[in-house]
């Protein structure tokens, strides 16, 4: 794999590899995506084989610009068409009636579609580039951490992808919220950086789907990506525990220490005495972005157990949480 620095000296070369239905690891401010001609059923069926993703599991396309958007979907209602005008570019995906020229084989056979802007100067020069919609998940093996940063990206794709561009760390690290309006309210399946407080404040309501923070069926069709049961998880066993009440956290954290236990949290925790302790930041901002580079770095400890320490699920916190528990693969508690 060839990572890119200068992504104007790659332009032709970037192009070819669309054209010829091979794959691009490239960043947003999300998480790197890995990707393909959305167009092409073969381009597409690649991201499934190469990530292992199951089949049942939607993919995202991505556009140059908004006005993009009808010639892949089609807006039937205001309230969409308010909440493109308001958060796009940005990290938000819509979910739209999609038109026949995305393949099945994107949506997982659903009639609909998720489609997303970035605003990633980055990704929107190699969208503009290649010019055609790319559909891009996040670029790791499917159920494990996703890609913030080259570093952690690049040995799992060595030996399947020709090139990645370099953009730095994700800004952000969270995937994008994911959207569908349902009977003409805004409904998240996915949350992100995007909240429901923000979305309730242009549109006036919001709801957020029961599977956020619960498990789907592996078997049944998922309207968004990453409501599946365990997914962005390290190899090692996760626990996550969560209380308003420092005093007990730390109580119900030590019940569970073994020899080889890495406590992942605020430096609330820092005191106890563990194998290993590392910080993942002390405001929600912070932690979303180092969150998924940092449950590799626990990976690569060989412990025995990973306890997390869990947030308030509210605001931006949803989002954590809802990667955090399938991170744990349900292995939660909360006081």
């Amino acid at each position: 794999m060839e990572v890119i620095r200068d992504i104007e000296q790659y332009k032709n070369v970037l192009k070819s590899e669309i054209e010829n239905d091979n794959l691009v690891i490239f960043p947003t401010e999300t998480v790197y995506g890995i990707g393909a001609n959305a167009l092409s059923s073969n381009a597409v069926n690649k991201i499934f084989e190469v990530k292992t993703r199951a089949r049942n599991n939607p993919l995202i396309i991505h556009l140059k610009s908004v006005n993009e958007i009808e010639k892949c979907a089609i807006i039937e209602n205001k309230i969409e068409k308010k909440l493109i005008d308001t958060f796009m570019p940005g990290p938000i995906t819509i979910v739209l009636k999609k038109k026949d020229c995305i393949p099945d084989s994107v949506t997982a056979g659903l009639d609909t579609v998720g489609v997303r802007v970035p605003i990633n100067s980055i990704a929107n020069r190699f969208l503009e580039i290649v010019d055609v919609p790319i559909a891009a998940p996040s670029a790791n093996i499917s159920s494990r951490p996703s890609g913030t940063k080259v570093s952690d990206i690049k040995k799992e794709f060595d030996d399947k992808v020709n090139y990645i561009i370099d953009g730095g760390e994700s800004k952000i690290g969270l995937e994008s919220t994911v959207v569908k309006v349902i009977n003409n309210i805004p409904t998240i399946l996915r949350p992100g950086f995007i909240t429901k407080e923000m979305i309730e404040k242009v549109v006036g309501s919001c709801n957020v789907s029961p599977h956020v923070l619960k498990e789907v069926d592996s078997s049944s069709k998922v309207e968004s990506p990453g409501m599946l049961y365990r997914h962005y998880a390290p190899s090692t066993k996760c626990l996550l525990i969560y209380s308003k009440d420092i005093n007990l956290l730390k109580q119900e954290i030590k019940k569970h220490l073994t020899n080889k236990t890495i406590i992942l949290g605020s430096n609330n925790l820092k005191d106890i005495n563990c194998y290993k302790f590392i910080n993942y930041g002390n405001s929600l901002e912070s932690i979303s972005h180092n969150l998924f580079s940092l449950l590799r770095l626990c990976d690569s400890y060989k412990a025995d157990l990973i306890i997390i320490e869990g947030v308030d699920k509210v605001g931006l916190g949803l989002a954590i949480m809802n990667r955090l528990i399938r991170t744990s693969n349900f292995n939660y508690i909360e006081l």
